[in-house]
């Protein structure tokens, strides 16, 4: 071993104060730059993990959401589908209810057309009788007249 000591050159003096030396410096390196670095690392890790979970969470929630909206958009469209069929048969009642208030009107302006038309009838029977009636007293009187007038 003594050969191998002489051939390199090797003091065991140099050799225990360079082990002494990288001791304090690795005990140096690890409690200034190593331990906060780990400790660093494992924050930076931590900040990650939670920004993923939290991009997770709003995934969910966004598909929570949507679902959530369309099932809203389809109840809207239901209802809205519902109200206007709604108003369709209202409007549908109201067209035949008005077209049957319609009928009866018509048929009661009928009506009293037929009993104008019979009043007026009855008035122009009765207005041509008293017509005919004078027009004979006025006959019979110009014959009584004419006749009284040959007699004389």
């Amino acid at each position: 071993m003594e050969s191998i000591i002489s051939t390199f050159h090797i003091d065991w003096k140099i050799i225990v104060a360079q082990a002494v030396n990288f001791g304090i410096v690795f005990v140096v390196l690890y409690l200034f730059a190593l331990k906060p670095l780990t400790k660093l690392m494992a924050e930076r890790a931590e900040k990650i993990g939670k920004g993923v979970d939290d991009a997770k969470k709003n995934e969910a929630m966004l598909k929570a959401t949507k679902a959530e909206y369309d099932e809203m958009l389809a109840k809207a469209r239901v209802e809205a589908n519902k109200i206007f069929q709604e108003g369709k048969k209202e409007g549908e009642i109201k067209k035949s209810e008005m077209i049957e208030k319609g009928k009866v009107e018509l048929a009661s302006m009928i009506e009293n057309g037929k009993k104008a038309m019979q009043a007026d009838k009855v008035k122009a029977v009765e207005d041509a009788r008293k017509e005919i009636a004078s027009l004979a007293i006025l006959a019979a009187e110009k014959i009584m007249t004419d006749k009284n007038k040959q007699n004389k």
